[in-house]
């Protein structure tokens, strides 16, 4: 049930664009068609599933205060958490370059319609972002991290379609004219965000308030009265 809780409330309640708005340059630039759009999101999915685990890796037997016990007890002290942004990048580089070669080698018709947002990967701040929220939130296990990059991934590339092929269909739309492009992309994107925020009353309700036992009931009661003999005992009349 984690695994499953997880894996949906990173792509519908805390998406990467709906909810903390990462990832906007590419989601914006890219999603004018959808062939382009499933592609730099597939490119994303592929992405955060292999950094995040890998960070995790990074954080819990490297960066962490203490992380480098298992090369023995002179090194528990060590504290190299300050080190985090250059190694999460540096793992997130490393992949983006493997993405773009191979998307090259490939998909050479992909590779040129995504251009320069191709490498931009490295530096888009929704797979950064998913690598330090993986550390704020501290995931315990692998599987999770993995879980989460992953479930991440998806709902970043369910935004990047879903806007992608609204604009498609928008363009013979009788858009006003001070709004075509960004403006109702902007628009649509803040109904999509209110859309996806709705979907936070999945993790919402729960059991009903248990009713107050007879004892408790008696104790407060009780409570009440002791407070005010207090009350009126404390109490001076001024003639």
């Amino acid at each position: 049930m984690e695994h499953i809780e997880l894996f949906f409330k990173s792509i519908f309640i805390d998406n990467m664009v709906f909810s903390v708005f990462l990832g906007m340059c590419s989601y914006l630039a890219v999603s004018k068609k959808v062939a382009t759009a499933v592609g730099l999101g597939a490119a994303v999915i592929f992405v955060l599933a292999i950094t995040v685990p890998l960070n995790w890796l990074l954080d819990q037997y490297l960066l962490q205060p203490g992380a480098l016990s298992w090369l023995g007890a002179e090194y528990a002290d060590y504290d190299l958490s300050f080190l985090s942004f250059i190694m999460f990048i540096a793992t997130i580089a490393t992949m983006v370059q493997l993405v773009e070669i191979v998307v090259e080698k490939f998909s050479p018709s992909l590779y040129n319609s995504l251009g320069i947002f191709l490498p931009l990967i490295a530096v888009n701040c929704a797979i950064l972002g998913g690598s330090l929220f993986m550390q704020s939130r501290e995931i315990e296990t692998l599987g999770l991290a993995f879980n989460y990059g992953v479930s991440s991934g998806i709902g970043w590339f369910l935004a990047i379609l879903a806007i992608a092929a609204i604009r498609e269909k928008i363009r013979y739309s009788n858009v006003p004219a001070p709004l075509r492009g960004l403006g109702i992309t902007f628009i649509i994107t803040g109904l999509m965000g209110i859309g996806f925020l709705s979907f936070g009353g999945m993790l919402t309700g729960g059991d009903e308030e248990a009713e107050p036992t007879t004892e408790t009931a008696i104790d407060v009661e009780d409570l009440k009265t002791e407070e005010a003999k207090d009350l009126a005992n404390n109490t001076k009349i001024i003639e």
